[in-house]
């Protein structure tokens, strides 16, 4: 009875372990999606902001508001904002007055508003370097720069409209500062050539090293390579990046002659050097898994132990096999702080492997600090996590085609 108590029991807590784990990561892979495609659909607000600086208390449109430190939400569908607040100077106290008059029709948003204003207003677009903002600010002290930081500023913030999906993926420019230019076909190339070239360098020595490993070593002298192996699989990231900022960058700037060794070609010896012990564990492991009578079936027959390795065990333990190529692409493609060290981050389409480049997760990783909340940068950066999800998604079904290809031919 107690047995029987005891297996509901686990059976309950499975179901509800393996439940809440499906649904966590739904939930992460639907807020991905939603912020990712949100900047292609939506504007990246219905409201027009204000933000005050140095005003203790204002009207918008006749209603007051007092010591705002958020922004005050002004629905687009407005056709005038007006702006008063109180000024207290030496002849006593006065009001400021700002009217803004919105064109609905026109488009560039340097044009769109149209300012009306009292006192010895200042206006200023873009307003450092925001395409979207509009800055008026009155003076503390007339001609003395040291009070800048007392003037009395509003900052309007217009709504960027939905951004063209089609310009985001074939752009060739990203400049997301001053021109909200956002164009991810260079980091696409620079990604796809990086990891590619990581493959084409990686996947063969891995699997010569496995088949080394599983065929011809003897079984004491595998397990203590095999212990290393693993315990590289294990070294994060950032060290390897280290290693080729120290070793390959110097390496490759003396070799080739160039000013600077942090190029693709870095990226991809760096990539592959990586991607080796996942493959060669993998791969190993499911070579080890042949069963023994398939190669003695080959070795009777005449073949020599570097043919039965080669023309018989590698196509049987080609499921395992291809099982560490994925998990190889998958972490050439994601990968992120090493390529940071070595790759040079410039967002610039080339093919040359002597030049720098700029992967997809390398933009991520240095833009999402300082990318303000809820802005069409920081929501285009998600944008750029589901094209790489989807570049992974791509590459692993065509291989997992390939295989199944493989084992109807065999």
């Amino acid at each position: 009875m107690m047995r029987k108590l005891t297996d509901v029991f686990f059976k309950h807590l499975f179901s509800m372990v393996a439940l809440f784990s499906v649904l966590a990561l739904g939930a992460i892979l639907l807020f991905v999606f939603f912020q990712g495609t949100k900047p292609f659909l939506f504007a990246t607000s219905s409201y027009i902001k204000l933000v005050v600086r140095n005003i203790d208390e204002l009207t918008v449109n006749g209603v007051l508001y007092k010591d705002r430190l958020e922004a005050i939400d002004i629905p687009e569908t407005a056709e005038v904002i007006s702006i008063r607040f109180p000024v207290i100077n030496g002849e006593g106290v006065h009001s400021q007055t700002l009217d803004i008059k919105i064109d609905k029709n026109e488009k560039d948003p340097a044009k769109r508003l149209i300012f009306t204003y009292s006192g010895n207003a200042v206006t200023s677009y873009p307003y450092r370097g925001e395409a979207f903002v509009h800055s008026v600010s009155w003076p503390h002290a007339e001609g003395l720069t040291a009070f800048a930081a007392l003037d009395k500023r509003i900052n309007i913030i217009l709504p960027e409209p939905a951004y063209n999906l089609g310009k985001f993926l074939s752009g060739l420019r990203w400049n997301p500062t001053t021109d909200k230019v956002y164009g991810i076909l260079p980091m696409i190339i620079g990604t796809l050539i990086a990891s590619f070239g990581a493959i084409l360098l990686g996947v063969p020595i891995a699997l010569v090293c496995a088949l080394f490993m599983a065929e011809f070593l003897k079984p004491k002298a595998a397990s203590i390579i095999r212990a290393g192996v693993e315990l590289l699989a294990g070294i994060p990231s950032v060290v390897y990046g280290f290693f080729g900022l120290m070793v390959i960058v110097p390496f490759v700037r003396k070799t080739f002659n160039i000013p600077s060794g942090n190029t693709l070609l870095s990226a991809i010896i760096v990539l592959a050097l990586m991607i080796l012990p996942t493959i060669i564990t993998i791969a190993e492991t499911s070579l080890r898994a042949v069963p023994l009578a398939v190669r003695e079936a080959s070795l009777s027959l005449g073949a020599s132990k570097m043919q039965t390795a080669w023309s018989v065990v590698l196509p049987h333990a080609n499921s395992g096999v291809i099982a560490g190529i994925i998990l190889g692409i998958s972490r050439a493609v994601g990968e992120t702080m090493a390529v940071i060290l070595v790759a040079g981050n410039s967002p610039q389409l080339t093919f040359n492997p002597l030049e720098s480049v700029r992967t997809l997760t390398s933009t991520i990783a240095m833009e999402m600090g300082y990318a303000s909340h809820n802005s069409l940068h920081n929501e285009m950066l998600f944008s750029i996590g589901v094209v790489l999800f989807a570049i992974i998604l791509i590459l692993n079904s065509f291989i997992l085609w390939f295989r199944r290809r493989m084992e109807q031919e065999l």
